[in-house]
Parts: structure tokens; C-alpha cells; sequence
């Protein structure tokens, strides 16, 4: 097993027993390729990764991420991945496969957990990944990441994640493509289409949407919350450019996403829907063929080429105006 980079000179404070660490095979001279446009992930790619859990908050358990990254590599472009599960349930572990692909590739990769909505409501979601990409960025050089190239690819209610980090404000420094597989773009469609004679999903989901509010339905003094919440509301045009790939028969439909590219090509900014044939939903639908390959071409494309920093390229601090020291998670 490789042993942990020296993390002295970044102050990254070490707690508890063993750190969780996952060492690929392949021979440790074997170099990392550069990351470029090619999707084909690469075995050989992983033999010097590195894998570590660390803390980006202090408030919750919940508020850690796998990075996969080459020691001593130089800046790589970024790709965070999130998972899905109603905003209620899922974990990190579930993307393992997705985050490899992507390591292999020559990616740093943050695979992050984030709190679920029976222990804090919306916005928390938003703010704890907000959280993770400026530890990230903080801790850009001990992580071979290059800040101002990364992308957001996220799953279902993840995806609502990935493309509400896509429509933050003006724009994310460094943000180069959000990906959403079945995101759920718009809860208020998911709160409508989830009414009486809807499918199981659907009413799930609806039930899944007034949780993440904080319990409460899109009326009254719950109105901004849920307008908060509601992605293509908050389009903008220094936003990231949108891929997002649907079923054309599952429950998150793909009128959801057409909601955000409407209002996304009014400010100018590009998205492209695929929608595939079927009714598979999140994870399901990424293995169906082609769609796993043609969101990392995607990605590819859009993190290929260097680009001159902007002035506000610096690490944002969370909601409460500060940024946690990122620490290193050990597990049994």
C-alpha cells in the first residue's frame, strides 16, 4: 500500500485510527497520462492514484469526499461527482465505479457527500457542496487540481445539486460543464406532476421535494424556499454550459431540463438534452450503452483546454462566511 502523502504544509489536521485509502493495481512506476480529450478511461491511468477521505465541514458526518488524485502531478482539471437519492438518502460509495472512470481518465476526482433533508433542509445541500469544491480549490496544489478547470456531474437529486451549483449567483469560478443524469431541475414540476393519480415515483418524489423544503409546500411563507430551490429561476449569463441526459419514459422527465435550457439560452449560455429511449432513471441509466461514454467525451471537451484565471478565482467561503480547514477522515 502506498503510504500518505506528507500533508504538513497545507495544516491538514489528522484525526482518529487508519485513514480509509484505495490503492489501484498496476505497477507504481507506471506515469499518469495527461488528461485530453480522449473518453476512454485507462487502468494504467490509476496505478499512482492516491485515495483519501477528508472532511470539508464540521457540522455533520455527512459532510466528507473521496479525492482520487495523483500526488506531485501538477494542476489536472477537476470532476465532482455527486450522488442521488431524493435528496433523503444515497451516499458517495454508490458513485465509486463513475469516480474511477473519471480518475483513469487523469482527472482528480471529488466524490462528495453532502447532509440529506431530515438533517438539515434546503439550502443546506447547496451550501455543503459549495463547501466541498472551495476546500478543493483551497487545497488545489496538494491535490494535482487545477482550480479553474472542473466540472460537476451529478445523479438525480444530485443532478438538481450540480445544476443548482451551475446557476449560483453569476457563475462559479473555474466551473467549465454540469452534467445531470435525470436531474431533477425543477421540484416545483416534481411537486405538480407528483399530485393525485400520479405513478408511485412520481408521488415520491413530489413527498421527497416538500421534505427538502423543510416539510413545508410551495405556498405562503414557503414560497421562497421553493424559489430558492427551483433551478431555471436562477440562470445566468456567466453560468457553465448544461449536458443532461433522461429516459424518455421515467418519472424525472426530460420537460424538466427543457425548463432550464430555455431560460439558459436566453442569457446565452449552450445546454443539449439527450433524451434515450426507455424508462430508466439516475445510475440505471448511465450504463444503458453510449451514455456513460458520451458524458465523458462531453466533460472531456469541455476541460480540455487551459484558460486564463478570472479575477474571482478564489476559494468562496461557505454561508456562515467560513471555510473549515479540510481534514482527513480515518475509518477502520
Amino acid at each position: 500500500m502506498r503510504s500518505a502523502v506528507t500533508v504538513g504544509s497545507l495544516a491538514l489536521a489528522t484525526v482518529l485510527l487508519t485513514p480509509a485509502a484505495v490503492q489501484p493495481a498496476g505497477a507504481a512506476t507506471t506515469p499518469t497520462p495527461t488528461p485530453s480529450a480522449a473518453p476512454t478511461p485507462s487502468e494504467d491511468a490509476l496505478a499512482s492514484t492516491v485515495v483519501r477521505t477528508y472532511s470539508y465541514g464540521r457540522q455533520s458526518a455527512r459532510q466528507r469526499m473521496d479525492v482520487w488524485w495523483e500526488p506531485n502531478a501538477g494542476r489536472r482539471p477537476g470532476v465532482f461527482v455527486i450522488h442521488g437519492g431524493w435528496w433523503n438518502s444515497g451516499d458517495k460509495k454508490y458513485m465509486t465505479e463513475v469516480t474511477r472512470s473519471f480518475a483513469a481518465m487523469g482527472y482528480t476526482v471529488f466524490n462528495i457527500n453532502y447532509r440529506l433533508s431530515q438533517e438539515a433542509a434546503w439550502p443546506a445541500q447547496r451550501t455543503d457542496t459549495l463547501a466541498a469544491i472551495a476546500a478543493a480549490r483551497r487545497h488545489a496544489d496538494f491535490f494535482s487540481f487545477d482550480p479553474d478547470r472542473y466540472a460537476v456531474v451529478g445523479f438525480s437529486a444530485g443532478g438538481h445539486l450540480a445544476t443548482a451549483i451551475g446557476t449560483y449567483k453569476d457563475g462559479l469560478p473555474g466551473l467549465r460543464g454540469v452534467v445531470g443524469i435525470s436531474p431533477v431541475i425543477s421540484p416545483l414540476t416534481a411537486y405538480s406532476d407528483g399530485d393525485e393519480g400520479a405513478d408511485f415515483d412520481q408521488r415520491k418524489l413530489r413527498q421527497a421535494s416538500i421534505a427538502l423544503a423543510g416539510g413545508c409546500r410551495p405556498t405562503g411563507a414557503c414560497a421562497r424556499v421553493w424559489s430558492s430551490m427551483e433551478v431555471p429561476w436562477h440562470a445566468s449569463s456567466h453560468d457553465a454550459p448544461v449536458l443532461a441526459v433522461h429516459s424518455s419514459d421515467e418519472f424525472v422527465p426530460p420537460y424538466q431540463s427543457e425548463l432550464l435550457k430555455e431560460q439558459l439560452n436566453r442569457v446565452g449560455v449552450a445546454m443539449n438534452i439527450r433524451i434515450v429511449p426507455g424508462y430508466f432513471h439516475s445510475a440505471p441509466l448511465y450504463r444503458e450503452p453510449g451514455v456513460a461514454e458520451g458524458v465523458r467525451e462531453w466533460v472531456a471537451g469541455k476541460l480540455a483546454a487551459p484558460a486564463a484565471p478570472r479575477p474571482t478565482a478564489t476559494s468562496r467561503p461557505n454561508s456562515s462566511g467560513h471555510l473549515p480547514s479540510l481534514r482527513k477522515v480515518h475509518t477502520p
